[in-house]
């Protein structure tokens, strides 16, 4: 009996040796399918929204600052969910930069010399056309010059 215990014991443990490798290659397998195949997922609902861009004319402007004097010059393109094709009827221009403007003139310049300010007149911006302006397919906005003097 006690050598068949051996037998039975050790028999246990090869199995155990064989199986722990085993299973756990299949674990790394199955995430690593799964986590692979999330990505091709997001790559296939991230078509690119923005299908061409509309170049502005460069803003300049007064910031909203109370207690000192302070000028914002910016150039922004605007990046369409639509393409603008020949004989179309051209973009509203005119309601465009006032939107820009009504957004821009409400900033202060504190706000915008970090990061975050940038970030955040950018979200404002893009409402604010969405809003005022929506069949243009306004996505993103686009920053091509930035410059505050004080």
């Amino acid at each position: 009996m006690p050598e068949e215990a051996k037998k039975s014991g050790s028999s246990l443990r090869g199995r155990l040796v064989f199986a722990v490798p085993v299973v756990s290659l299949v674990a790394i397998g199955i995430w690593f399918w799964a986590s692979r195949g999330d990505d091709a997922a997001v790559q296939a609902n991230t078509e690119p929204r923005v299908r061409c861009t509309l170049h502005l004319e460069t803003f300049v402007l007064n910031l909203a600052d109370a207690d000192q004097r302070a000028y914002l010059r910016v150039g922004i393109d605007l990046g369409l969910s639509k393409e603008m094709k020949a004989g179309e009827e051209p973009p509203p221009i005119s309601q465009i930069r006032d939107t820009i403007l009504g957004v821009l003139a409400q900033a202060k310049g504190d706000d915008l010399v970090i990061a975050r300010g940038k970030t955040k007149l950018k979200q404002d911006l893009l409402r604010a056309l969405q809003e005022r302006v929506p069949q243009l397919g306004v996505e993103e906005i686009y920053f091509t010059e930035f410059l505050i003097q004080r």
